[in-house]
């Protein structure tokens, strides 16, 4: 079976995600894996999708269509699982906002050979003070060739310059 990853976006109203998966159950397709999310006033997710047979045109059209309806749909093949072996890892971050944070992290993981999985961030007000802190969770990818430690102190170079606490464990 075949499967499609989609990328959706409209306008934030009841019934959207029912307007989706009728749209895919319509076509025999069924919905594997989802994340989505409000944010803004707009409605984002990304799902995976398996496709009914050996022909994915018919639901390909059926979700272009739902352009009349707002809703903005990506489509591409699903492609291949990162290699086995590489280990889990649970990245937490909280320091003051500031402009380049997640280029910062993103760009010493890339460095590494680490992948980026899930990244997850807000900025919200300090408890004792109205100072924004930036959070950030994000789930990694680590090659087997680059120790747990390795990567714990090439992060910690840079927690120290951008003043963030940073925190890695084994995933659960």
């Amino acid at each position: 079976m075949n499967h499609l990853v989609l990328t959706i976006i409209a306008e934030d109203q009841p019934g959207l995600v029912g307007r989706i998966a009728d749209c895919i159950a319509g076509q025999g397709g069924n919905w594997l894996e989802s994340r989505m999310s409000r944010m803004a006033g707009q409605f984002a997710g990304i799902l995976r999708v398996a496709v009914p047979g050996d022909d994915p045109a018919p639901l390909v059209d059926a979700l272009e269509g739902l352009s009349g309806q707002g809703i903005r749909v990506l489509l591409a093949p699903s492609g291949s699982e990162p290699q086995s072996g590489w280990q889990v890892i649970q990245l937490r971050l909280v320091g003051n906002d500031r402009p380049g944070i997640v280029r910062d992290i993103s760009r010493v993981l890339a460095e590494q050979g680490v992948n980026l999985e899930s990244l997850d961030t807000d900025v919200l007000p300090a408890p004792m003070s109205s100072e924004l802190l930036f959070h950030a969770e994000a789930r990694l990818a680590v090659p087997p060739q680059l120790s747990l430690e390795q990567l714990q102190a090439r992060l910690e170079t840079l927690a120290d310059d951008l003043m963030v606490e940073l925190e890695l464990q084994p995933a659960e």
